[in-house]
């Protein structure tokens, strides 16, 4: 038997807690789904040292009517009906409308020495120190791309570790014309300041990134490209991240049209949000990625959308708008340099699930006849390591999913088995 809800919305980040708030605020039944014990997601996951942000608090405190289904992953989708597993068992959750804020993941890129122990992503070492990993008084070495580099750094510095240095992809002039442009949003200039200033001393090279990483049983060194030459570093740590791409998995299990004009798709929804399913809502990273400011907007016009209020949602408009156009400014100034494409050879491990090297995909031209080949994509992450990888790298797109979206116990397995069953 299923528990109903009017609305349900997934992922309890900054659109998600918004979107609920929302749907609260008219009196309707809201569950609130993540997979996380506590709500604030990945930009404002818990951290067992630090104070939350008062944005954060602020948002978490605000949840009065709100039904927070913590530790609920969910698995799969029906016509209205999500499945989820919980540390108990499994459960059946209905729903007259859906949000979807599932958020965004973050970009890795092969090269020689990736995979060792102590590489992780940047935006993954940011959550593994708040959650408790020890990073005090180990050097590490911060790369890749984007505002999320000073803000892993930021965190890590917190729980003492030595940053060695942020080495940012995108070209100096690039970086100095984002610079400018952002005096047009005076909130996002004083928090990058801030960031900034607390990072005094660490030195920032744009233009700059990890070419190799070398070690035995951890990585103990790494090469970086920068513009004044190969320049080798010893560290302890390295956390490497190319931005983010928009979690789509549970949206085209419900059938929602994506937009994948680009390497990436998102899910595709009108300007308030619809998508291409009937009440089915999308906010956020979901619908490409724009930051914390357009998540939280977008989930206020998706919660209105959801109960039948489309007016407060129009309201929102104007500043939802203002917000998308600093997305798209920061895809642009933060484009991926060529040259990180070609970085992995052919004995260079690409699915570290099934330990298969971009050599074994050699004359694949879709990510279904690679994957039944040599198990590409079939480990624990589902492909959303290496198939996301390789669609940046221009080799093919991940192939549609398919339930479960995560790993599940065989018990929540049989339970979608008898669903089926009963269906028939």
């Amino acid at each position: 038997m299923a528990e109903h809800y009017d609305v349900l919305v997934v992922g309890a980040g900054p659109a998600g807690l918004a979107a609920a708030r929302a749907v609260a605020s008219h009196g309707a039944r809201v569950g609130l789904i993540d997979a996380q014990p506590r709500a604030g997601g990945q930009v404002w996951r818990y951290d067992v040292r630090q104070p939350a942000p008062r944005a954060a608090r602020q948002a978490i405190a605000n949840l009065r009517g709100v039904e927070l289904l913590a530790q609920h992953s969910v698995v799969a989708a029906e016509a209205s009906a999500l499945r989820v597993e919980t540390p108990q068992g499994s459960k059946l959750l209905s729903f007259g409308s859906l949000v979807l804020a599932t958020g965004a993941r973050e970009l890795l890129l092969p090269f020689p020495g990736w995979t060792l122990p102590g590489v992780t992503g940047a935006g993954g070492l940011q959550a593994l120190a708040k959650q408790g990993w020890p990073v005090e008084g180990r050097r590490v070495v911060v790369a890749g791309s984007g505002p999320l580099l000073l803000a892993a750094a930021d965190t890590l510095r917190k729980h003492g570790a030595h940053v060695l240095g942020m080495y940012e992809q995108a070209s100096p002039a690039s970086v100095a014309s984002f610079a400018r442009q952002l005096l047009a949003w005076p909130a996002r200039a004083w928090q990058a300041a801030g960031l900034r200033a607390r990072l005094a001393g660490v030195p920032y090279l744009p233009g700059s990134f990890v070419r190799n990483a070398h070690g035995v049983d951890t990585v103990q060194r790494v090469d970086i490209d920068t513009p004044r030459g190969v320049r080798t570093v010893e560290c302890d740590l390295l956390a490497v991240g190319y931005g983010l791409v928009p979690n789509t998995e549970l949206a085209q299990l419900l059938g929602c049209a994506l937009d994948d004009a680009g390497k990436h798709p998102r899910v595709q929804a009108d300007a308030l949000l619809r998508t291409s399913v009937p009440q089915v809502f999308a906010a956020g990273e979901a619908c490409g990625i724009g930051g914390q400011a357009v998540a939280r907007i977008e989930g206020a016009m998706a919660g209105h959308m959801a109960t039948g209020h489309s007016q407060a949602a129009q309201a929102l408009l104007p500043r939802r708008d203002r917000e998308r156009r600093f997305g798209a400014l920061l895809a642009r100034h933060f484009a991926l340099d060529p040259r990180l494409h070609k970085l992995a050879d052919d004995l260079s491990t690409i699915c570290r699930c099934e330990d298969v090297r971009m050599g074994d995909l050699a004359g694949f031209t879709d990510a279904r006849a690679a994957k039944l080949a040599t198990r590409c994509g079939m480990g624990a992450c589902q492909g959303r390591i290496c198939g996301t990888a390789l669609a940046e790298l221009g080799h093919f797109p991940r192939s549609g999913a398919r339930p479960p979206i995560f790993p599940a116990r065989l018990a929540t397995l049989a339970g979608l088995a008898t669903l089926s069953s009963d269906d028939a």
